[in-house]
């Protein structure tokens, strides 16, 4: 069976070692999962080609969201969050779902969170969209966003309705002031917080979904002040076992050997 990772740019992904250590450690020796460069205008011929050795594919940007459009089913998890990073093939049909919301909260639960005092989000792109799902299921009722344009925030607002969420837009100027939330998740490509000063304490837990320098300045900053911090890892493994195990139907994934064979990737790179 075949599976792969479809984006632009792709050929950085690390997600082919994660799923391939878990077949390798699960016996699917017959199993193979490869990465292929593809934007948003390449996604439908792409579809076009599958064929039933393909059990699913896993969608990075800029397809979460013109991918809705292209499935014959939609969980209720991508409904609510405007997208969909998973594409499981059955029956000949295409499901969209997502378990970037999921793969925060596992992150989340394995590094001791289990609900949100305060919870804040920088940046308003396609991830903002995955931890607001998180911070519903860690029991937040209202959420700040920080984003440099007052209308990505509007996109977003739709999909807080959905979860029950109540958002409140803060100027990137304000940035400092997401200390004041117990739970920070960082959504912004590399580099774009690293000049400024958060008085981060103990009170925080700091996501970053960015893992390259790892640890990232913010991630860096953040732990010198005694606050908690979970890098971009995290959400990438956990992400992907929930992938695999919907691709493979089974219950339960190798989480260590698919954690091992990332972090030697990751050692080897640097």
């Amino acid at each position: 069976m075949r599976a792969a990772v479809l984006g632009s740019p792709v050929s950085h992904s690390l997600s082919p070692t994660i799923h391939n250590a878990g077949y390798q450690a699960s016996g699917l020796h017959d199993w193979l999962y490869t990465r292929h460069e593809c934007d948003r205008e390449a996604l439908a011929p792409f579809l076009e080609g599958i064929d039933d050795t393909w059990a699913g594919l896993s969608l990075t940007m800029p397809l979460k969201e013109v991918a809705l459009d292209l499935a014959d089913e939609v969980s209720a998890t991508a409904a609510a969050l405007g997208a969909a990073n998973t594409f499981v093939f059955t029956s000949g049909k295409v499901l969209a779902d997502n378990t970037d919301a999921v793969g925060l909260i596992d992150a989340f639960h394995e590094a001791g969170v289990s609900a949100a005092d305060g919870f804040s989000i920088l940046g308003a792109g396609g991830t903002a969209r995955a931890a607001l799902g998180a911070a519903a299921e860690l029991n937040a009722t209202s959420v700040n966003v920080f984003a440099r344009r007052r209308t990505a925030i509007r996109e977003l607002e739709p999909v807080a309705a959905a979860l029950g969420l109540h958002l409140r837009y803060r100027e990137w100027e304000t940035l400092p002031e997401a200390a004041d939330s117990e739970i920070v998740v960082s959504t912004v490509p590399k580099g774009v917080v690293d000049d400024y000063e958060i008085p981060w304490s103990t009170f925080n837990t700091v996501f970053d979904v960015v893992y390259d320098p790892r640890p990232t300045p913010l991630l860096r900053r953040a732990a010198r002040n005694g606050a908690t911090t979970i890098d971009g890892l995290a959400l990438l493994l956990h992400q992907a076992v929930h992938q695999w195990t919907r691709f493979t139907g089974r219950e339960t994934a190798p989480v260590a050997a698919m954690r091992a064979a990332l972090d030697t990737a990751v050692e080897q790179r640097a």
